[in-house]
C-alpha cells in the first residue's frame, strides 16, 4: 500500500523552507546559443574523426575486409552496452552523455591512438628499436588517456553528471566499448580476413576471422572496458569527495593504474610470441581474478546505490515527505519492480510510468542529500543550487505520487501525517495508527479473477447438495 504524505510543514535538518531554498537558488541557465554552438562543434568533431578512421581503415584493408570487420566487431557491442545501461538503472545518466562517451571512444580515441601509435612505430623504426616496444610503452598510455579524456572533461565541466562511482564506471566503460569496437574492426578485418584471404582465399579469411573473434571477444573482450573503468572508479571517488586534493588525485591514480594494467597485458602478449605460457599464466592468474573482483565491486556498488535511498530518505519520512513503507520499497530493485507492477494495476500505464519516474527522482534526492551531508558543495552558490534541487525533487516526487496514490480499490483511504498513519476505516471514521517499528514493505497483490462455474452438474459439491 502506498500512502501519500499529507504535505509537511517541516523540512529535514539542514534543509531550508521552500521560499528560502528557491530564493537562494541561482537563476536557471538557459540552453543559449553558445552552449548549442559548443555541442554542435563537439558532435561535428566526433563525426569527422569517425569518418577519417573509417576511410583510413577501409583504404588500407579494402572494402570487403572492412565490411567483414564491421559485421564481426558489432556483434558484442549490444551486450556490453546493455550491461552498462543495466548498471545505471537506479539513477540513469542522460542519454546524450552516454551516447557522446561511446562515440568519443569509437571515433576520437581510436583516431588519436591510431595516429600516435603509427607515428611511434615510424620513429622506433628509424631509431632501430623493436616495434613491440610501441605496444608496451606507447599504446597503453595514449589509448587509456584518450578513452578517458571525454569522461574527464565531463567531470570538469559537468560535475553534476557524476552522482557516484557507477556513473564514472558507465561513462568510461562505454567509451572503452566504442574504442574496442573500432579496434576489433581493424584486427578482424585487416589482420584477420584481409591478410589470410590474400594467401588462402575466402575460406582461409573466414577461418582467421573466426579464430581472432574467439580470442578478442569472448576471451578478452572485457579488457578495454576493464582498464578504463578503473579510471571511472577514480572519477566516481572524486565526485563523492569534498576534498579538492582527492578530486585531483583519485582520477589521476585511476588513470595510472589503468595504463599499467594495459601495459602489463600488452607485455604478456608480446612475450607470448616466444612462449604462449606467459599469456596463459597472466590471463588465468592475474587478469581473470581482477575481472571477477571488478565485477563483484560493480555489483556491490549498484546495490549500494539502491540502499542509499533506504539509508538517507528516513530523514524526509520524519519530516512527513515519505511514509516508512515508501522508503523501504526503494531499497531493492526487486521491490521497485514490484511497486511498478502494483502502480500499473491500480493506475494503468500512466501509473507505472509515474512510479518509475518517482523512484528515479527519489534516488536523485538521496544522492543530493548525501552530497549535502558529505559537504560536497563548498561554495555558497553550489550549496544554494543543491538546496534548490532538493526542493524541486521533493515537489516532483509529490506530483508523481498523486498519479498512483489512493487508486488501489482493495485498500482503505490512508495518508501519512505528523509521523503516523491517518486511516479511514469502513465505518467512515478516520483514526490515527502509529507506524510499526520495522516498516512493512508493500507487496503488490495480484488479484485472481473468479473462476466461472462449469456447465452441467457440479461434481465438487458434497453429496446431497445441489448448485443454485
Amino acid at each position: 500500500m502506498v500512502v501519500a504524505p499529507a504535505g509537511p510543514e517541516g523540512y529535514p535538518p539542514g534543509a531550508p523552507s521552500p521560499g528560502l531554498a528557491l530564493g537562494a537558488a541561482p537563476a536557471p541557465k538557459r540552453a543559449g546559443g553558445k552552449r548549442l554552438l559548443w555541442l554542435s562543434l563537439l558532435i561535428t568533431g566526433i563525426a569527422l574523426s569517425g569518418l577519417a578512421v573509417l576511410v583510413y581503415v577501409g583504404w588500407n584493408i579494402g572494402p570487403v575486409a572492412l565490411g567483414v570487420g564491421i559485421a564481426a566487431a558489432i556483434l558484442p557491442v549490444p551486450v556490453l552496452v546493455g550491461c552498462f545501461l543495466w548498471l545505471d538503472r537506479y539513477e540513469p545518466s542522460p542519454l546524450l552523455y552516454l551516447s557522446l562517451c561511446f562515440a568519443w571512444g569509437a571515433c576520437v580515441a581510436t583516431g588519436g591512438a591510431l595516429a600516435v601509435n603509427t607515428g611511434a612505430s615510424v620513429l622506433f623504426e628509424r631509431l632501430a628499436l623493436p616495434d613491440d616496444l610501441v605496444g608496451v610503452f606507447v599504446a597503453p598510455f595514449i589509448e587509456e588517456l584518450l578513452k578517458a579524456a571525454f569522461p574527464i572533461l565531463l567531470f570538469v565541466f559537468r560535475r553534476r553528471a557524476f552522482s557516484g562511482l557507477i556513473d564514472g564506471i558507465v561513462y568510461c566503460g562505454l567509451s572503452a566499448t566504442g574504442f574496442a569496437m573500432v579496434e576489433n574492426i581493424l584486427y578482424l578485418g585487416g589482420h584477420g580476413y584481409a591478410s589470410a584471404s590474400q594467401e588462402g582465399g575466402v575460406a582461409a579469411g573466414a577461418f582467421a576471422v573466426t579464430l581472432i573473434f574467439i580470442v578478442r571477444v569472448p576471451l578478452s573482450g572485457f579488457l578495454h572496458p576493464l582498464f578504463t573503468s578503473i579510471t571511472g572508479i577514480g572519477l566516481g571517488i572524486a565526485a563523492r569527495s569534498p576534498s579538492r586534493w582527492v578530486r585531483f588525485v583519485a582520477p589521476l591514480a585511476g588513470l595510472l593504474v589503468a595504463m599499467m594494467l594495459h601495459g602489463t597485458w600488452n607485455l604478456m602478449a608480446t612475450l607470448a610470441q616466444n612462449d604462449a605460457l606467459y599469456l596463459l599464466y597472466g590471463y588465468v592468474a592475474v587478469f581473470t581474478p581482477i575481472f571477477f573482483g571488478m565485477l563483484g565491486l560493480v555489483l556491490w556498488l549498484r546495490s549500494w546505490e539502491g540502499r542509499l535511498a533506504e539509508r538517507v530518505l528516513p530523514v524526509y519520512a520524519a519530516a512527513g515527505w515519505f511514509s516508512p513503507p515508501e522508503v523501504a520499497a526503494l531499497g531493492r530493485l526487486g521491490r521497485r519492480l514490484s511497486a511498478r507492477r502494483w502502480a500499473k494495476r491500480v493506475a494503468g500505464d500512466a501509473g507505472q510510468a509515474a512510479m518509475r519516474r518517482y523512484q528515479m527522482a527519489a534516488t536523485q534526492l538521496a544522492l543530493v542529500r548525501d552530497g549535502i551531508d558529505r559537504g560536497l558543495y563548498d561554495q555558497p552558490r553550489d550549496i544554494a543550487g543543491a538546496l534548490a534541487e532538493e526542493q524541486r525533487l521533493l515537489m516532483t516526487i509529490d506530483a508523481y505520487r498523486k498519479v498512483f496514490a489512493g487508486r488501489d480499490p482493495i485498500t482503505p483511504r490512508a495518508w501519512w501525517s505528523n509521523g503516523a498513519y491517518q486511516i479511514q476505516f469502513p465505518d467512515g471514521v478516520v483514526r490515527t495508527v502509529a507506524a510499526p517499528v520495522l516498516p512493512v514493505v508493500p507487496v503488490p497483490l495480484a488479484l485472481t479473477p473468479p473462476m466461472a462455474p462449469p456447465a452441467g452438474p457440479a461434481p465438487w459439491l458434497p453429496p446431497g447438495l445441489t448448485a443454485h
